[in-house]
């Protein structure tokens, strides 16, 4: 499996709104679903201008994970960038129904993690998960992420408020 990760740019609209609504049913199924505004054509081109601009003004980073093909077979982001004494960010990914459980999320996680210390100058990476997702805690595991708590109903899936469980990786 080869795969890169690669900055969002406003050149991926098309690209990204494919693969966004090509996974629409699988990501509304699994709880992490949009509302159906996010898949207007027009508002999605706005949406991911106001994350190039976020990426310049060093609040987050979006990045496509591409395969060896170029197609997107994901999404993997930090977010919540907090800058000064803390040197933080949140991850976050998705991966398209097609890639589920074969490896391209924990690659993609420790491609992002590379970048984080390399070109983000990052110190500290927080992730949470759902409770009942115990792929999610494998990819984060794999990557060296350690486990730091759960949160009680922290966040709401399908009109069901779950726990969350939280993991932290430092990085260098």
């Amino acid at each position: 499996m080869e795969i890169t990760i690669k900055l969002l740019e406003e050149s991926d609209v098309q690209a990204l709104y494919d693969f966004e609504r090509g996974n629409k049913a699988f990501f509304e199924s699994v709880g992490f679903g949009r509302s159906e505004s996010y898949y207007d054509v027009h508002n999605f081109k706005e949406i991911i201008k106001g994350l190039v601009e976020e990426q310049n003004k060093d609040l987050v980073y979006m990045y496509l994970i591409k395969d060896a093909y170029e197609n997107i077979v994901g999404r993997v982001n930090l977010t919540e960038v907090i800058r000064g004494n803390m040197n933080k960010a949140e991850l976050g990914y998705r991966m398209g129904v097609a890639y589920q459980g074969k490896g391209y999320a924990t690659k993609a996680v420790s491609l992002i993690l590379e970048r984080a210390a390399a070109e983000h100058k990052l110190h500290r990476i927080e992730a949470g998960t759902s409770a009942d997702n115990i792929g999610s805690q494998v990819v984060l595991v794999k990557n060296g992420f350690q486990f730091t708590g759960r949160l009680s109903q922290y966040i709401c899936i399908n009109g069901e408020w779950q726990d969350s469980i939280t993991f932290e990786k430092i990085i260098k």
